[in-house]
């Protein structure tokens, strides 16, 4: 026969009841601790975690020291010491039963490990100003975001953790600077940012909530106050003011500002700073509390709706809020903390073992010498992609202006040139080939503004008289030619060197953006192409070998294109006579003006800020490049006057005259068959550019001669003489410009930078790094500071895998208990 089972006793009952309420309080209590040693470790190793937290706001004089003075349970003098004024502050408050007496004890910086015990206040005080001030000497700011983190055990504390936020502040103090405000208010939006926590904004009950000052600052930040607890400070200064239950009710709920599912607390705290024991003060705030309810029941006609208000009013309502409301969102986040963790630990595990593989292989040559070389190749790859023309990494971080290339170069201005070349594209922030381009057009620009410059009568007479003693018709040409090479060599060489050196600092910056740009391939693709990360000599002894390939370069193309100004400047170039400036410059440097539009459009092209432009004023900006020629050229041979020209140039030049001979009709003959050509070549030739008529102005040859310039009669026509040889010889240093600007510079700063880059720059730097024996190639990675660095970041790695795995460990304990 089956027995009924008997009821459990009233004292049973109790009994059980007792025990799921501590088994509830020690669950509560666990889940916190696990949660502040989670805290610790994030703040330690800079860990982005979602952790619940509490992050207290406000004005600097709203009552946000003296209400985490409340919630320790003892003083320590915050507000003289200012401690939220610069840096948060992280209280870890820990309800420790048997704490009679506060033990504070402070995260050491940079580490998960805390200090030995604080129990004076005034040592309290001492050590979060000294920590402020270092950091803030240290980092040279007014205000820092990193905290400080406090670890407070006390028997009349809550479990609660609090982030103490600088205060509000509308003007700087002191010495400090002007923009200090600012930076408070963006350092604090910065840290109430994060979904994960609440905020605690506290204000005075003197405000009103239609002018309170810092309310839509917190608006911006939670605009449906769905994670803020609004706290009313000093109420009791409010208190006074109110006769009947309508005004206290409608104060009470804040109707038309907060929104209506918004309750804000309604706090007053003891106001009495003077030196009193820590059971007296937590006295004072319960005495306090009693006294705030009193005066709403016994004070007020009417009273007030203590059931709709009664749970906001008053310091342990708040404390108590507050402790639940931690307790809730860490159990609501327990879940998600626990696979966070869960992914961070195998995440650090794989870098750990990435790093120990990193350090093993510094052993290991031939690893070594494939890794660096992939990495090599890879950087050499993406410097040929930038120079083709690439848009990544962006632009706008990594590219220059023009200004800026001039004065981080260091080279500055263009030598010779007075006016502001400022080419196409000019305020773009352009690299790799589109800022090439842009150099070489600037380079042209340059080099159109400058003119031949002036030349004194005497020069003038000391060459012009040279040649005329030496006989023969072209001493007037020659010696206007000479003054043009002269100029020609002494003005555009300073160009060229300044051309070089400012397109080798172009391709000096793409080292830095290879190296993002193959990081950026590298993460995106998750690949890595011999993974050099930590190896500091190799990249050092990388980017100097580079560097060193790109002044190789720049000085075998200075040697390059001074080689083509000896060859245009040379007295047996044929450059000065030909058929091009029969018209003058005007017409001389258009014959190739259409050649260099083809080529020089995508200078032109300006892609900055202002959009199309008109062709005039296209050339107003370019007003150096000589104007179109609107003449069709043919080719040699091809029409009666090319073919009159092929005969002319079958003339025979008269031989050495008998000495009896008369020398006019001497020079007579010469002019007649110097007079139509004087060169060969497939361009169509022509007299020299003075003619007949200056050669019979400018010389004569009769009866051994005579000097002209003189002082005499003939001044005006010296004078003419003088501007004519100074026309000449400005015509021909315009055409020594344009033929080597237009046929051999391009081509060979191209040529001579560009296609080593695309081509040669890998084995330059194979040859460079990787054709040495074993022991000179190890020493780039045994360096000192190489194998240190990777020896630290290992055990960095292995302190935070440690500090991961323990707090994941304690958060699977924490998950079974809930």
């Amino acid at each position: 026969m089956a027995t009924q089972t008997p009821t459990k006793t009233p004292a049973e009952k109790s009994k059980r009841s007792h025990n799921q309420h501590h088994s509830h309080d020690s669950s509560s209590l666990s889940r916190f601790e696990a949660y502040n040693r989670l805290q610790a470790a994030a703040v330690a190793f800079g860990e982005k975690l979602p952790i619940p937290e509490i992050v207290a706001l406000g004005g600097q004089s709203d009552g946000k020291s003296s209400l985490l003075e409340a919630l320790l349970g003892f003083r320590f003098n915050v507000r003289e010491v200012e401690m939220g004024t610069r840096r948060p502050l992280i209280l870890q408050m820990v309800h420790d039963p048997s704490a009679l007496e506060p033990r504070c004890r402070f995260q050491e910086e940079d580490s998960e490990e805390y200090g030995s015990p604080v129990v004076s206040a005034s040592t309290i005080a001492d050590i979060i100003k000294s920590r402020t001030e270092a950091l803030l000497k240290k980092t040279k700011t007014s205000v820092s975001p990193k905290p400080i983190v406090m670890r407070a055990e006390f028997a009349h504390c809550p479990n609660l953790t609090i982030i103490d936020t600088p205060g509000f502040v509308l003007k700087a103090k002191k010495g400090e600077p002007e923009n200090t405000p600012e930076e408070i208010l963006s350092m604090v939006k910065s840290l109430a940012s994060p979904p994960h926590r609440i905020l605690l904004f506290l204000q005075q009950s003197s405000v009103e909530w239609c002018s309170s000052l810092w309310l839509d600052s917190i608006r911006e930040i939670d605009p449906t106050f769905r994670r803020t607890v609004i706290v009313v400070s000093k109420f009791d200064n409010r208190l006074k003011e109110f006769c009947d239950r309508w005004e206290v009710d409608r104060y009470l709920s804040a109707s038309g500002y907060l929104g209506e599912n918004t309750r804000p607390f309604f706090v007053a705290l003891p106001k009495d700073r003077n030196t009193i024991s820590n059971e007296e003060f937590r006295r004072q705030i319960s005495q306090v509390d009693s006294e705030v309810l009193r005066h709403l029941h016994d004070g007020v006609k009417g009273g007030y709706d203590e059931e709709k208000f009664r749970p906001y009013i008053g310091f342990s309502s708040l404390r108590e809020y507050l402790e639940s409301e931690l307790q809730k969102r860490y159990k609501e986040a327990a879940p998600a903390t626990l696979a966070l963790l869960e992914q961070r630990c195998s995440e650090v595990s794989i870098e750990l073992a990435s790093m120990d593989s990193k350090i093993q292989a510094t052993s290991d040559v031939a690893h070594l010498r494939r890794s660096a070389m992939m990495h090599s190749a890879s950087i050499s790859n993406h410097v040929g992609v930038l120079i083709d023309g690439a848009a990544d990494p962006a632009p706008e971080q990594w590219g220059k202006t023009t200004e800026e290339e001039r004065s981080e170069s260091g080279i500055g201005s263009w030598p010779g040139v007075t006016v502001d070349i400022k080419p196409a594209n000019a305020t773009l922030r352009l690299y790799g080939g589109a800022a090439f381009e842009r150099v070489m057009h600037e380079f042209r620009c340059a080099a159109y503004s400058i003119e031949c410059p002036p030349v004194s009568r005497e020069k003038v007479a000391n060459i012009l008289l040279a040649h005329a003693g030496r006989g023969g018709g072209r001493g007037v040409t020659e010696a206007a030619a000479e003054i043009a090479r002269t100029a020609a060599r002494s003005w555009l060489a300073p160009l060229l060197d300044t051309a070089c050196d400012r397109l080798a600092f172009v391709l000096g910056n793409l080292f830095d953006i290879a190296l993002e740009r193959n990081r950026s391939r590298e993460s995106e693709y998750g690949r890595k192409t011999g993974n050099m990360d930590g190896y500091v000599g190799f990249h050092a002894s990388l980017r100097h070998a580079y560097n060193r390939f790109i002044k190789d370069l720049a000085k075998q193309c200075k040697q390059l294109v001074r080689h083509h100004l000896d060859s245009v400047t040379s007295p047996y170039s044929q450059v000065c006579y030909e058929n091009d400036f029969q018209g003058g410059f005007g017409s001389s440097a258009s014959s190739y003006y259409k050649y260099n539009q083809a080529s020089a459009a995508s200078f032109c092209l300006d892609l900055s800020d202002g959009g199309q432009v008109s062709r005039d004023e296209t050339m107003i900006d370019q007003e150096n490049i000589p104007p179109e020629k609107n003449g069709q050229q043919t080719t040699p041979g091809k029409n009666k006057e090319a073919r009159e020209t092929l005969r002319e140039c079958h003339l025979t030049v008269p031989e050495t005259p008998s000495p009896d001979q008369p020398c006019d009709v001497v020079y007579a003959g010469v002019k007649k068959e110097l007079g139509n050509c004087i060169e060969v070549g497939p361009r169509k030739r022509v007299a020299r550019m003075t003619g007949n008529r200056n050669a019979g102005q400018l010389m004569r040859v009769h009866n051994g001669g005579n000097l002209f310039f003189d002082n005499g009669d003939s001044g005006s026509r010296s004078s003419s003489s003088y501007s004519e040889i100074c026309s000449s010889a400005a015509q021909h240093f315009a055409r020594i410009r344009e033929v080597l600007v237009e046929r051999s510079v391009t081509s060979t700063l191209n040529s001579g930078f560009l296609t080593p880059c695309r081509d040669r720059l890998v084995v330059a730097l194979g040859l460079d790094l990787f054709a040495v024996n074993d022991d000179k190639f190890m020493d780039m990675f045994v360096a000192p500071g190489a194998i240190d660095v990777l020896q630290n970041e290992r055990q960095s790695l292995q302190k935070r895998q440690k500090m991961l795995q323990s707090c994941l460990n304690e958060f699977k304990n924490v998950a079974r208990s809930l």
